[in-house]
């Protein structure tokens, strides 16, 4: 099997299965966004405790593959982080998805790298970028507590 092959069966995976697809209980932080383009919808909770560390992550909504994929990696590899760690994996993903060739991140084990990296082939195509990136903009509202709905089409 050749990366592309393990990417796109992680994909795939997250896909038809994702996980932390639920609410999470005594959330104490959460945001909502939407991907008018393809009807992607998302609603991200999290838990934190008095050390702005991720005691839970989860979501709710419903989108095309690449978009319940992306949210399901997120939520997995975002818990037992602290804020700024969290904070500094947003950016080097995005990055990741709209310029950067790879992930710099030193908080990121070399299975969250690997999962994370399944999702570089969308910068391929522009339309799908949105769809992999509205859970992490998303999570950003969230810890920020913005209290402002994402919308993909007002993001650059």
């Amino acid at each position: 099997m050749n990366i592309k092959e393990l990417y796109q069966e992680i994909i795939l995976e997250h896909g038809k299965n994702p996980r932390n697809l639920r609410k999470t209980d005594n959330f104490n932080k959460d945001a909502k966004g939407y991907n008018p383009l393809c009807g992607d919808n998302v609603h991200i909770y999290l838990k934190l405790n008095e050390k702005k560390k991720v005691e839970d992550a989860s979501f709710e909504g419903s989108g095309c593959a690449i978009s319940m994929a992306s949210a399901s990696i997120m939520t997995d590899l975002v818990k037992g982080k602290e804020e700024n760690e969290v904070k500094e994996i947003i950016n080097d993903f995005l990055g990741m998805i709209k310029i950067n060739p790879e992930l710099k991140s030193k908080n990121l084990k070399d299975d969250e790298r690997t999962k994370l990296m399944c999702l570089s082939g969308v910068k391929q195509y522009p339309m799908r970028v949105k769809c992999a990136t509205l859970s992490w903009h998303t999570l950003i509202s969230a810890i920020d507590n913005t209290q402002e709905e994402i919308n993909t089409e007002r993001l650059d």
